[in-house]
């Protein structure tokens, strides 16, 4: 892992719950990163922002309005456009269909939405760690699943 802390990282996040959101850019603002976050609220908005501007990491919850992240991830890798943009699935879906799915998609992590917020600001920190922009990170199966509560 590569220190990125100089780094300014422009953060894309598709979350169509309010106060998930809030709480994740609470979190992002604790850390000690130059990061610009930006909203999505649904699968739709989500598409046409990264037609307009590609971000340098793109976190993902799955269960959105119109388009929700299965959709999302099938379009985004199948243009070979988005094909250096990290993809972390962001979920509080935990069956085993949703992980494979993703993880056959080429998504990087997929991580549990944490039950606390000291949790999230740890997932965060890890994540974050990666220098996303130098290297590809595609984790092997057992490596991809990123469980917060999990000590």
């Amino acid at each position: 892992m590569n220190d990125v802390s100089d780094e300014v990282q422009n953060v894309l996040v598709a979350e169509d719950d309010d106060d998930d959101f809030e709480l994740f850019a609470n979190a992002v603002s604790d850390l000690s990163l130059k990061i610009i976050l930006e909203r999505a609220s649904n699968g739709d908005v989500l598409m046409k922002i990264l037609h307009e501007r590609i971000p340098d990491m793109l976190f993902l919850d799955i269960l959105m309005p119109c388009k929700d992240g299965r959709d999302c991830v099938f379009e985004i890798r199948s243009e070979r456009k988005f094909d250096g943009l990290p993809i972390i699935v962001f979920s509080s879906v935990r069956d085993a269909d949703s992980i494979e799915f993703f993880y056959r998609h080429s998504t990087n992590l997929y991580v549990f939405k944490p039950h606390s917020y000291s949790e999230l600001v740890k997932s965060l920190e890890k994540i974050f760690g990666v220098n996303w922009k130098e290297v590809r990170y595609y984790p092997k199966y057992s490596d991809y699943v990123l469980d917060p509560s999990l000590k």
